[in-house]
């Protein structure tokens, strides 16, 4: 069959295999879809495809397995939700974190990333620099820029950043 002839073929018969198979499944975009997808298998074997002495049959065979079986996997698919139990109310964000990333919003780009890579991702003042780019030094110097700028926009006992209790050893600040 040649690319023309199976165009044509088709164009003929899509509508009326989606009026057959929406018939069947009762949702009409379901029936596109699985008529489409059994187009595409015949356009794999259109070579074989002229072979068959009803193509728009074996068409409609195909998107009616394939259907059924979306219909099956539909069901498989309502049973696991209706087995599996709701997860609990997720709570809110800490209102310590939530006040944290306010305040770190408000430092310079390089003063929020050498302060989230130090002391919230745990990397040490080489490896920032290293992820950054930066010397040790200037890496140093953000983060005590950094710290200041958090200890005044932050109340003393929201957040371990701002205060120094991150768990880093001061020897690693300057």
């Amino acid at each position: 069959m040649t690319e023309d002839e199976f165009d044509a073929f088709y164009a003929s018969a899509f509508p009326r295999v989606v009026g057959q198979v929406y018939s069947f499944t009762g949702d009409h975009g379901q029936a596109q879809d699985v008529v489409q997808e059994a187009f595409i298998r015949a356009w794999d074997r259109r070579s074989h495809f002229l072979a068959t002495e009803a193509p728009e049959a074996w068409i409609r065979i195909v998107a009616m397995r394939l259907a059924v079986s979306h219909r099956r996997r539909a069901r498989r698919w309502l049973e696991l939700v209706r087995r599996t139990p709701l997860p609990g109310a997720a709570p809110g964000p800490d209102p310590g974190h939530v006040a944290l990333v306010a305040a770190l919003r408000q430092l310079p780009e390089p003063q929020r990333l050498a302060i989230v890579l130090h002391h919230l991702c745990d990397l040490s003042v080489e490896q920032v620099a290293a992820e950054t780019g930066a010397p040790a030094g200037t890496v140093k110097a953000r983060l005590s820029r950094g710290r200041s700028a958090l200890a005044k926009l932050l109340p003393a006992n929201e957040v371990g950043v701002a205060g120094g209790s991150s768990g880093k050893k001061e020897d690693d600040h300057g």
